[in-house]
């Protein structure tokens, strides 16, 4: 789930810093300018690991500033194909079901890859689960916001999202501000699925979990650390 990124970049350290380690003061601008962004194909930078190698420092003509090349590595989140995660439901729409790590939003669990069968509940905004009894009949089983869900990762996306230029004066105001909206795009996102035994709401296999097996595994992951060689762009 997180992996070690090796990345290269070129920082600068402005005067007002000098006062500061080199390695201080660079270990705080890549902080201030990575975390908690979106790398294109590499992952959602969380937090600086160490330092790997710190180049020359050069002082550009007209640039008070220093600019050093650092070769460092970064903590990032970007899960692989199949890892199984446990979240929470954030909300429910018919698009699916829309979960949140607490630090990263930006996973769907499609209708398509819900349990078999599922409807969408309009006035409860939930999607039910159809449980089928051995009598024939069916249980409703809620995934109601705020609920522990287990999925599995099925397909991750990155869209490159470049800055949005000023309106077109001609255009009105309500129409600039739709088509902003519009534009906008998520540079990461997670496509999940919860359709396979032992996955879902987790209150819905933790009484059967325990009645057969008289304990409690905990839902503990395993978390894999790899390494990966890329660049900052």
């Amino acid at each position: 789930m997180f992996v070690l990124a090796e990345l290269k970049d070129t920082i600068r350290i402005a005067p007002e810093q000098f006062h500061l380690k080199l390695s201080e003061a660079v270990r705080d601008e890549i902080n201030r300018k990575l975390a908690n962004k979106v790398l294109l194909n590499v992952g959602l930078c969380i937090a600086l690991k160490d330092i790997v190698k710190l180049g020359d420092s050069i002082i550009l003509p007209g640039d008070g500033a220093s600019h050093t090349e650092v070769i460092f590595r970064y903590i990032v989140f970007r899960p692989t194909v199949g890892d199984v995660i446990t979240g929470k439901i954030r909300s429910c729409s018919r698009e699916g079901v829309h979960i949140t790590l607490g630090f990263f939003d930006d996973i769907l669990i499609p209708p398509t890859a819900l349990q078999h069968p599922s409807r969408f509940e309009e006035a409860e905004q939930a999607w039910v689960w159809e449980y089928p009894l051995e009598n024939g009949e069916g249980h409703d089983l809620f995934m109601d916001i705020g609920e522990p869900i287990k999925f599995r990762v099925s397909r991750e996306i990155f869209e490159e999202s470049s800055p949005i230029g000023p309106p077109d004066q001609a255009e009105s105001a309500s129409t600039s501000a739709s088509q902003t909206t519009a534009d906008v795009k998520t540079p990461y996102r997670i496509i999940a699925a919860i359709n396979e035994s032992g996955l879902g709401v987790l209150s819905w296999w933790e009484s059967h979990g325990q009645e057969e097996n008289g304990e409690d595994d905990g839902n503990e992951e395993d978390v894999e650390e790899v390494e990966m060689d890329t660049e900052t762009v």
